[in-house]
């Protein structure tokens, strides 16, 4: 995964990302990426005690979210690496891959916590993206590999949610996503939720075969 997030980040900004400049000299601030669809990932929940109270929790677009959080602190970890001498990729992989907490998503789980405890984990990461000290990215993954825990996610599932969302990114920035020509929703729904359908009802599918899908229905359901 991390290997797929530093290729994409290369072709959407530049081999020179990990200084945090895209190739057009505009700043990039992941910790900023981070809170932002933290706020977004709230959202799937009535939080609200003035609206929809009983409305139930869209647990599908809580997952996406998960997974769109974990593009930007991968990111931020590869950043972090290069920026203080750590290391690469392999290193932070191995790092990572023994870290104590990296060890709760390593067990098959589907299993959501309550609204309540799902909040309070997100709320935690933002504390840490938004503090001004030195980033403790130890506690950042620690916080982050609860919340994949108690979104109902574990290594296998984050893994292909990753990858399927992986290849829609590139699929956006290669239809004009940049550029805002991109239609996102395709015939009343968000592609995520397409792209996590597809994933689901074709568990065997390769990356390759999930974009020439993506294609397809993206140019019978958007340009009719």
């Amino acid at each position: 995964m991390l290997q797929l997030q530093s290729q994409l980040n290369d072709a959407t900004n530049g081999e020179d990302w990990v200084k945090g400049l895209t190739k057009d000299a505009k700043e990039i601030n992941w910790r900023r990426c981070i809170y932002m669809e933290c706020a977004e990932m709230i959202d799937s929940f009535s939080w609200k005690h003035w609206k929809n109270i009983k409305q139930e929790p869209d647990w599908a677009n809580l997952q996406i979210e998960v997974v769109d959080v974990w593009h930007f602190v991968m990111s931020l970890a590869i950043e972090n690496y290069s920026k203080t001498l750590r290391g690469g990729i392999d290193e932070l992989a191995i790092n990572i891959s023994n870290l104590e907490s990296f060890s709760k998503i390593d067990i098959k789980n589907d299993d959501f916590a309550s609204q309540k405890k799902i909040i309070l984990k997100v709320e935690d990461i933002m504390r840490k993206v938004l503090s001004q000290e030195e980033l403790e990215l130890e506690a950042l993954l620690a916080d982050f590999f609860d919340l994949v825990v108690f979104s109902g996610l574990d290594l296998e599932t984050l893994y292909r949610l990753y990858v399927g969302k992986n290849i829609l990114n590139q699929f956006r920035q290669d239809h004009g996503y940049k550029e805002g020509t991109y239609v996102k929703v395709w015939a009343g729904e968000e592609d995520n939720v397409i792209m996590k359908r597809i994933w689901e009802d074709n568990a065997d599918i390769t990356p390759d075969s999930l974009y020439n899908e993506l294609t397809k229905l993206y140019f019978s359901m958007t340009k009719s």
